[in-house]
């Protein structure tokens, strides 16, 4: 950990949109910059021109804003090709970098038969071995070298991960990465490094399944003579059946959006997976903030469970205040008709459904066998002056008068008022519903009727 405030970053490629495991890693990135007072950075890992599309850009970057996640700085890999190259020489000039000429098919052919004689397979540093004057006949054969990073292999690398603990990585059990192709394009490694060092990265927060080239890359960062970061490798989501599903692996936002599921639902869910700490329903993502420590994560894979999520989502509704939603509510609904309805819905727009029981309009429900009880019962609400308390007064009279009671008593009116046998509760709600309404719902008195 540094004495400055952290600097992290959420590096996607834009070359797809942002799965769920992407948006955990974005989501826990902030969270921990939130609650250190440091800064979030985008950088768009966009070298790969071929399927890199702008598009998918827009999309993080609206992603990342439905999250509510600040970004304090964007960066693009493609913008700096400058920063690589003259990094690259000086590697170069220090010998830790080196071209090789082989082809996929030669590599492959090495690796059989290393496998072959019960060896791992990594690269045997042939290159190292060749000639100027061998490197100069097969560039006249047309070859074109790729060039791989020089592991110094004398001792193992070592580092305390902040959520698995202490690392130690055999650099002789790797091969000797390849950092650029033969067009002179880039691969991923090194030029992370590169942004990391010039954008002051303090904490390096991604998937385990980086971890090994965390090591590679401490190399690479003691190599250009730079700090190395604090590196924290999360454990991957699996589902129930025990993997990552492709379904989940391609489920994004939209389809999120789709079930219904408000941010801070996806936030508290996904920040809470693979922790010690409860998965509760938060109504203020602050809560997430001030509660967030390393030493909470688990090294084993974060259960994730589509229906756990949608149920969390459904108990944040249910408590979340008016004016986180104001804006999203039908027109005229109050604070006070918010917290009357919002325990009945399971999705924020299942809400104008349940509004309409107070604006209707409402086709009500009157078993024939009840029509009798709710003809007297309409009398009565007609007689009675009215009040707040009017469900309460109106349901005492009734049960003194008809000998009713219970279900029987109070779900033919719901069924008349409303049309539905659960719902809102019934004092409120018949306040709400106003006198005119209400009568209207439980029909016309007999001597109107033809």
């Amino acid at each position: 950990m540094t004495e400055t405030a952290p600097v992290v970053r959420f590096a996607p490629s834009p070359t797809g949109y942002l799965h769920v495991g992407n948006l955990r890693t974005a989501i826990i990135n902030a969270l921990f910059a939130e609650k250190t007072g440091g800064r979030f950075l985008l950088r768009l890992d966009d070298t790969d021109l071929a399927r890199s599309r702008e598009e998918y850009v827009e999309g993080i970057r609206r992603d990342l804003a439905w999250l509510g996640i600040r970004v304090d700085g964007e960066t693009r890999q493609s913008a700096r090709t400058d920063a690589y190259e003259a990094a690259f020489e000086r590697l170069k000039a220090a010998g830790r970098v080196y071209p090789c000429y082989e082809t996929s098919e030669e590599l492959e052919m090495r690796r059989k038969i290393q496998l072959s004689r019960g060896l791992p397979p990594v690269y045997d540093r042939a290159a190292l071995k060749l000639t100027e004057a061998d490197r100069a006949r097969l560039e006249a054969e047309g070859r074109r070298p790729h060039w791989r990073f020089k592991l110094e292999t004398g001792a193992r690398i070592a580092f305390n991960d902040l959520v698995q603990g202490p690392v130690s990585i055999d650099p002789a059990s790797l091969s000797d990465p390849v950092v650029r192709r033969e067009d002179g394009s880039w691969l991923y490694m090194l030029p992370s490094v590169i942004d990391d060092v010039d954008l002051g990265i303090t904490h390096v927060v991604r998937g385990q399944d980086h971890l090994t080239n965390s090591g590679v890359q401490i190399q690479m960062f003691e190599a250009l003579g730079a700090d190395v970061p604090a590196f924290a490798h999360l454990a991957l989501l699996s589902t129930r059946s025990g993997e990552l599903s492709k379904r989940l692996g391609s489920a994004g936002v939209e389809h999120y959006k789709a079930l219904g599921v408000e941010p801070l639902a996806l936030i508290a869910y996904l920040a809470r997976i693979g922790t010690s700490l409860p998965i509760e329903p938060v109504t203020d993502r602050q809560a997430l903030v001030e509660t967030f420590d390393w030493s909470t994560f688990n090294k084993a894979n974060a259960l994730f469970d589509e229906a756990d999520l949608v149920a969390l989502n459904t108990k944040i509704l249910h408590h979340l205040e008016y004016d986180s939603v104001r804006d999203r509510l039908p027109a005229g609904m109050t604070a006070q008709d918010w917290a009357l309805l919002r325990g009945n819905i399971d999705r924020l727009d299942d809400v104008a459904a349940v509004w309409q029981l107070i604006t209707g309009p409402v086709e009500p429900v009157i078993e024939e066998a009840d029509a009798e009880f709710i003809e007297a019962a309409r009398a009565f609400l007609d007689a009675l002056p009215w009040a707040e308390d009017i469900w309460k007064r109106w349901t005492d009279v009734l049960k003194e008068r008809t000998g009713r009671k219970g279900k029987a008593l109070f779900l033919p009116l719901r069924l008349a008022l409303t049309g539905q046998p659960h719902g809102p509760e019934m004092g409120p709600l018949l306040a709400r519903i106003g006198r005119e309404a209400a009568l209207e719902r439980l029909g016309a008195p007999s001597h109107q009727k033809k």
